[in-house]
C-alpha cells in the first residue's frame, strides 16, 4: 500500500476534550454528550464501516497504531489518537482491551419501522443488564426479528457493553429506546399485534401459540419479571423445562425467537 493512502495517527494527552467525552459516555453507560456511540473492539469499528456509520474519530492504544491505520487507509477524514498502554488501559472500559475505540454515530430508528411487514418485535421491560441486553439483540437480528422496543428503565443499548454484546447487530436492526410502557401498549394495540409477555411458568407454552402473526414478545428485567402493566395486555408464554424453574433472559430470549423464526420458516 502506498505511504501516501495511509492514514497517519497522531498522539493524543490524557487531558484532550475527546478523551474527556469518552470517559464520560463510558461512565453514564450511553452516548457522549455529542451523541457518539463509544463502540470497543476492531470488530465494533469493522461493523460501523460496513453499516456505512458516521465515525468521527479512532482512539487507539500505541501497540495496533499501524494494525487501526492499515484498515481504515481510506477514511483519511477520520482523526486517529494514540495513546501509552497504560493510559488507553485507563481509559477503556474492558479490563483486556484490543486496544481501539470508535465513536461512531448510531442509526436513529423510527416506531414505524420496528412493525414493518409481519412484524415480530422483541419489548424489553426494565431490563438491567447491558450484556443480557444486547445478547438478545443479536439474537433478535439473527432469528428474524423487526425490530427491538426498549421501555423506559431498561439499560441504555448504547451503554458500551451492551455495544459489544451485540456484535454489529445494534448498527443494522431497528431500536427505539425510552419509551413509556403505556405508549407501548397502545403502539401494539394499534398495529394489531399480538402481545406475549414471557414469564418462567404459567400461561401458555410456547409451542402453543401462533408466531407467525405480527407478534411481540416482551421479556422482562432479571428480578421482576414482565410488569403486571404490561401482563394485563399480553398472554402469558412460557418455555417448559425440565429441572429449572427460570432460564437466563438473554438465553430465554434466545428461544423465544428461535421458535417464532422456526415457525415462520416453515409457514413460508
Amino acid at each position: 500500500m502506498p505511504a501516501s493512502k495511509i492514514q497517519r495517527a497522531l498522539p493524543i494527552g490524557l487531558r484532550h476534550p475527546l478523551l474527556k467525552s469518552i470517559r464520560k459516555g463510558i461512565q453514564k453507560g450511553g452516548l457522549t454528550d455529542e451523541g457518539w456511540a463509544v463502540a470497543e473492539s476492531f470488530h465494533l469499528l469493522e461493523e460501523g464501516l460496513r453499516a456505512e456509520l458516521e465515525i468521527s474519530a479512532i482512539v487507539v492504544s500505541e501497540s495496533v497504531r499501524y494494525t487501526v491505520e492499515g484498515r481504515v487507509s481510506g477514511l483519511g477524514h477520520v482523526p486517529i489518537y494514540y495513546l501509552p498502554e497504560r493510559d488507553f488501559a485507563d481509559l477503556a472500559s474492558t479490563e483486556n482491551s484490543q486496544g481501539v475505540i470508535s465513536l461512531l454515530r448510531p442509526p436513529a430508528w423510527t416506531m414505524e419501522q420496528l412493525f414493518r411487514g409481519t412484524a415480530l418485535v422483541v419489548v424489553l421491560d426494565g431490563l438491567q443488564d447491558p450484556g443480557n441486553a444486547g445478547a438478545i439483540v443479536r439474537s433478535a437480528e439473527a432469528f428474524g426479528a423487526t425490530g427491538v422496543l426498549a421501555l423506559k428503565g431498561t439499560v441504555n443499548l448504547h451503554n458500551p457493553k451492551c455495544l459489544r454484546a451485540a456484535a454489529g447487530s445494534l448498527f443494522r436492526l431497528p431500536c427505539v429506546q425510552g419509551v413509556e410502557d403505556e405508549m407501548a401498549r397502545a403502539a401494539l394495540a394499534q398495529r394489531k399485534v399480538e402481545a406475549y409477555a414471557t414469564v418462567p411458568q404459567g400461561g401458555r407454552s410456547i409451542y402453543s401459540v401462533n408466531l407467525t402473526t405480527s407478534s411481540a414478545l416482551i421479556i422482562g428485567s432479571e428480578g421482576r419479571g414482565v410488569s403486571q402493566r404490561l401482563r394485563d395486555a399480553a398472554f402469558d408464554l412460557h418455555i417448559p423445562t425440565a429441572g429449572v424453574e427460570s432460564l437466563n433472559a438473554a438465553i430465554a430470549a434466545s428461544i423465544f425467537l428461535y421458535e417464532a423464526r422456526r415457525q415462520r420458516s416453515s409457514n413460508a
